[in-house]
Formats: C-alpha cells, structure tokens, sequence
C-alpha cells in the first residue's frame, strides 16, 4: 500500500501523501497537521476512500459471481431418446421410442400427433400396460411395440404422407405427468405446381386438392425450406399446409423480388385462405409402385389407352417427381401425365436434354390434348 500511495503524481499533495502513508507504518495513528487547504483535503478523501477500497474484504463487494440457469426438470419415468428425430419413408413401417425407466403404480401413457394448424392434439393410442385403445384415423395402422415391460414405444405401418410431424409420448400419473416429443421425418421431394389455366388459380384448399390429386399433399415450411436448400429456385409464390405463402430463391433477379434481396425462402405470411390465389408447392415421398416411359407420337387420349393396355394408368405429376427422386428416372423424351402436362425426368444433365445444368423434373407445360407429338409416362402400382 505505501507503493500505491506513492504513486499520486501531484506535487501539491506530497506532504498530505507522506501523513496518510507514514500514519498508516505507526499502526493507522496518522499525525495531526495545520489545517489543510481545500484542494488537499479533497486529495486525502480520495486517497483515503481508494485505500478503503483495496483493503476491504471480498465479500463487501457489490458484484456476485453468476449462479446460471436452473437446471431443467429431469424426467423421473421416461427416459429421452437418442435420437429425438426418425427417418422414414412413405409405405414403411416405422417405430417412435418411449421407455419407461420405472413402471409407476397406477399410469396410463398417452400417445398423439401435434397439429400445428389447429394448435392442438390428436391421440392415437392410450395403454395401461396390459390393455390399450386406439383413437383417430392414425388408430388402425399404429400399435406398441412391446419389446419389454418398460417399453412404450408406437409403432406406424404403412406410413403415409399425412404422418410426418412432431409426436408426443406422455406418462399421465396424476400430478406426476410428463412427455417427450419426438418428430417423425418422411424423405421425400416438393414440386412446384399450378393449374394448366395459368399460375395464381388456387385459393388454399384448392392448392390442397390440387396436390393430392397429384399422390402428394401440401408441403411444410420445414419441408419447402430444405428443398430450397438442396437447389429448388422458383419465382411464382405458392401456398404450404399452415396456410402461409412462400417461394424460394437461390438466384436472386429482377422478375423475383429484385437484386438487393438475398437468396432464401421469401415469404408473403398468412393469407386468406378464401380469397387470396396462390400455386402449391406439394411434396411426395416414395412410390408403392414403378413409373416407366412408353414411346410414341400420342396424343393424350392415345397416352390414356397405351398405359391401360399394359395394366397401369397415366402417371401423376407426384408419382414421376418421386421416381426421379428415389428410382433416378432419367429420360430425355417428354410424355404426358395424367393432368395432361407434359414433362420429362432428367437425373443426368446433358445438353440435348434441355440444356439446364441442373437435374430436375422438366416441363412442356400443358399443349393441346388432342397434339400427337409425346410419348407417355404410366404408373403401375405393386
């Protein structure tokens, strides 16, 4: 502290400097002076109040080190999964873990679907261990797994377009309930799609039909946002199933929102589900069934004969987009589809099929019916 003290620079205050630092070597007895003119007395309370500072104890300071967060609340009787996310398939069979670390004497677990859109919850299956009752339309195709005692776990056949979303498995015990959530994740692929009048006809539950007419439904934001991540670029804005308007952008241009703006999915928010005309973006996942390509100069009627000659139909628009996903389609040649486009899948991109770097499902749009210039694309179920 007499190195600290001595460190004041002001020659004003040496002799105030050597009172304060000598009293202090004498047991804190510091001799009495003259009295001080007001700028010293002014210099011995700060010095006095800086050495008050450094001596007092660590506990008299008004800083407190951070205690965090509380810590979450652990689950007493479910255990949480590994993997809180299944990957899946349209067609599979699927199974959702819940495990029960201890049987609680009287309990029921709870199964259901969180729907987003109507911010509730739908149950599919309530068990107490020895009997269970199924609920909903999810109800016939879903089942416990019963591996062991403690095992909870839903299982999901056949699974459809429809299933995909975010699960809840809830341990009901009187006060003592708690849950675990779990989303079950389709591979699949989403397309743009609108009407062959034109874009912007469909208010949201025509865009709705107009996907599932096409073996798709309408896709999800989180499901729209990794296409864009994976490469879908489209200008013309399109309803998604919470009833919002998107479109994505990966390269940004004048006829889409402009230059300045960054590439992302861009959004128009929630619109009147009536009134407002948008396209879809649909999504599709695996097919139950084979796609294959007949040659020919068709028209659309021609096209209709040709595939049921060989046991199968037109193919859709989701069914083709699925087998360039998921069977690699590859084929140059156009050929009508059952809403009377006209498209052609390309997994290979060369530059006499179309040009474009990209592979993708291309498009004629939609050319008179009666044009006998296409071959055709059939659907056959298995």
């Amino acid at each position: 502290m007499l190195r600290i003290c001595r460190r004041k620079h002001s020659p004003e205050s040496r002799s105030l400097e050597a009172a304060v630092c000598s009293g202090m070597a004498g047991g804190g007895r510091a001799r009495r002076s003259s009295i001080l003119p007001p700028p010293l007395r002014m210099h011995r309370l700060l010095l006095l109040g800086c050495l008050w500072l450094l001596a007092a104890p660590p506990g008299s300071s008004t800083f407190q080190r951070p205690t965090g967060t509380p810590a979450p609340l652990q689950l007493q009787y479910l255990l949480e999964p590994l993997h809180p996310t299944v990957h899946t398939r349209r067609g599979a069979t699927a199974t959702l873990p819940c495990v029960l670390r201890a049987l609680p004497r009287n309990y029921r677990v709870k199964w259901s679907k969180v729907e987003p859109a109507s911010y509730g919850e739908s149950i599919i299956i309530i068990t107490n261990g020895l009997l269970h009752k199924s609920y909903g339309p999810l109800g016939p195709r879903a089942r416990l797994r019963h591996g062991h005692r403690y095992d909870a776990s839903l299982t999901i056949t056949d699974v459809a377009l429809d299933d995909e979303g975010r699960y809840r498995c809830q341990l009901v015990d009187g006060l003592e309930d708690e849950s675990i959530s779990l989303t079950l994740h389709l591979e699949g692929v989403v397309f743009p799609y609108q009407p062959s009048n034109g874009r912007y006809k469909f208010n949201y539950h025509e865009a709705k039909r107009a996907c599932e007419q096409q073996d798709a439904r309408l896709a999800t934001y989180q499901q729209l946002y990794r296409a864009w991540t994976e490469g879908l670029d489209w200008c013309n804005a399109g309803w998604i199933l919470d009833g919002t308007v998107h479109y994505p952008i990966i390269n940004a241009r004048e006829p889409c929102g402009g230059r300045l703006l960054p590439p992302g999915v861009r959004t128009y928010g929630a619109r009147d589900k009536q009134k407002d005309r948008f396209d879809a973006f649909c999504f599709t996942s695996s097919l139950q069934g084979q796609v294959y390509f007949i040659r020919g100069h068709l028209n659309f009627k021609e096209a209709s004969q040709a595939c049921r000659s060989h046991g199968a139909a037109l193919a859709k628009v989701g069914q083709l987009f699925s087998a360039w996903k998921f069977s690699r389609l590859d084929r140059c040649d156009g050929g009508w589809l059952a809403d009377g486009s006209v498209r052609y899948p390309i997994s290979t991109p060369r530059q006499r099929c179309g040009g474009l770097p990209e592979p993708g499902v291309r498009s004629f749009g939609f050319p008179s019916k009666d044009r006998s210039a296409y071959g055709t694309y059939c659907f056959v179920a298995k």
